[in-house]
Order: C-alpha cells, then structure tokens, then sequence
C-alpha cells in the first residue's frame, strides 16, 4: 500500500480525539452492498471490527456496512463514539483511549495515576453502556526486565480492577508482537499474559489474543489457546477476553495469500466455550475495503 495506516497513531488519535474518523469517499456500492441470506452468520462466533483499519470509511457508514454482513460491533473506539453505535443496535466490544497508548503503560509506576484515573471515568459510562471490556497496554521495557514489568503492572491493576469488578467490566491488556510492529513492547508472549493475570487474581482482567501478533512472536496458535495435557501445556483460553485476527505476513486480509488458517483457529476458539467478540484487525490491501471485510468475517463464521 502506498500509505501504511500505524496502529500507534490511530490509539493515539482516539486517546486524544473521538472526532477521528472523516467522511467516506468510496462509492456507495461499496458501503451499502446489501448481505443476501447465504451469508447470514452462524451464530458461534460474535464478529466485531476494528475501525482503525479502514480510515476512509466513516464510522456511521462502517455501522451500516457491518450490520448488513452480520458484524455485532465495531471497536477501538472512544466514549464519544457510543452514541452512534447505539443508533445501528451495534456495541463497542473493546473501548480504547487509555493514556499513554501502547507505549507508556502500566509498567511504569509514573503511569499508574493518570490510568486509574482514566478507568475511574470511564468504566462506569461503559457499564452503564452495556459494554464488555477496555483495553489496555503493558507499555515498552526501555531496558526493564520481564519480572520487574510483571511486578509493577500487577501491582497497578491491583488498584484498578476493584472498580472494573463492581462494574462488571473487564480491564484488558493486549499482546503485541515486538519483532516487526511493536518494538520493545513487554506484554510480547502469552505465558508473561497468563502469568500477569494470575498476579492480579481477578476475573476482571484478562488478555485481548491478537493472533496476528502471537503468530509472529510465538505460533502455535491453537494449542496455546486450546492447551494440551498430554504436553502439560496450559490452555491460555481462561485468561483470554478477546481475539483479533490479522494476516501474516504482512497484516493483511486473512485469505490463502498468508500462512495462517482461520477456520481451525475458530473452531479451537469456539471448542474452548468462548463467549466474546473476534475482531478483524487487518489492514486491507484491496481496493474495495468492505469486500475485504465481509471475506474475513465469512472465513471466520465456523
């Protein structure tokens, strides 16, 4: 693509702004092909998408799009977006703006102030929303070591998730890849996930899975989210509250053109009793961005 869209600039756009998203240029066509009952979902998987991913489509055009190819939410989207999901019946499944973005998290004691802060505000309004979860970022290590980053995140959340349990709302912190996208980024494998929540020891914090990211950092995808007993590998899918999916390599759509396939990873999902959203997070690499979208919601509808 000639312009890559960052991951990075977009969380930090919604942390600063609700008013990110600018009108659609594309055809109508395009927005508003209707979905013909063949392509109606099964109903073992809830779809949501992440709008970062498709930045000339505005929200309220995505909304109608994704009700039309069976989407039950779109997401990464700040507070002042709710009241335009709520006017297409769709929720937000995964609510962002925490301060600091993916880089300066919760693995900084400097940062654990103006976090908890942001929680206070905003967990009641996305309670009362009737949404499910917030993200959140372990942050960068700039040369701290894992058990140091363990210790200071579990001791933060300790502070945080007593709001997110009387709400009922899950505090969430996303697993990024630190080889290509993320560099330096803690929360970079699974186990340091696994090992976090247990730390913290509430029901109200759990991991948002990107594959994408895991694929790149760790593979092994489904046993990790299954688990294997004959191997005395834990299944992670108890501290897992969310999914996002994502081509690899390269970050686009979710076909044959990578090396991942997405219907054995649903289906080891849904083996697992998930209840939650999975998100396509790719970047679409076609011209008809929406077309991209209904493929990789299609792909994953098992």
């Amino acid at each position: 693509m000639a312009s890559r869209i960052s991951r990075r600039s977009a969380i930090r756009n919604i942390a600063g702004s609700a008013a990110l998203i600018g009108a659609a240029n594309l055809p109508s066509t395009v927005v508003t092909a209707a979905e013909t009952p063949s392509t109606r979902r099964k109903g073992n998987i809830n779809h949501s998408v992440c709008k970062w991913c498709y930045s000339k489509v505005s929200l309220e055009d995505m909304c109608k799009a994704g009700k039309e190819m069976g989407l039950t939410s779109v997401e990464l989207l700040a507070v002042d977006d709710f009241p335009t999901l709520k006017k297409y019946d769709l929720i937000c499944a995964m609510v962002s703006g925490v301060p600091g973005g993916i880089s300066d998290g919760l693995n900084r004691k400097e940062n654990h102030d103006k976090i908890k802060a942001y929680f206070d505000h905003t967990i009641p309004i996305v309670a009362k929303a009737g949404f499910p979860n917030i993200i959140c970022f372990s942050g960068n290590r700039r040369g701290q070591d894992d058990q140091q980053g363990l210790e200071i995140c579990a001791a933060g959340l300790k502070q945080m998730v007593g709001l997110a349990e009387k709400h009922k709302v899950n505090i969430v912190m996303e697993l990024l890849n630190s080889k290509i996208d993320h560099k330096d980024y803690q929360c970079d494998h699974t186990a340091w996930g696994v090992e976090l929540a247990k730390r913290v020891g509430s029901e109200r914090f759990k991991l948002l899975y990107d594959i994408y990211h895991m694929q790149i950092m760790e593979g092994d995808v489904v046993r990790t989210i299954k688990g294997d007993k004959a191997k005395g590998i834990e299944s992670a899918a108890p501290y897992i509250a969310h999914y996002h999916t994502g081509g690899v390599p390269g970050r686009n759509e979710i076909d044959e053109t990578q090396e991942l396939y997405y219907p054995a990873i649903m289906k080891a999902i849904v083996e697992t009793g998930y209840k939650g959203h999975v998100a396509q997070e790719f970047v679409p690499a076609r011209t008809d961005v929406l077309a991209s979208l209904r493929q990789g919601v299609q792909i994953c509808d098992v």
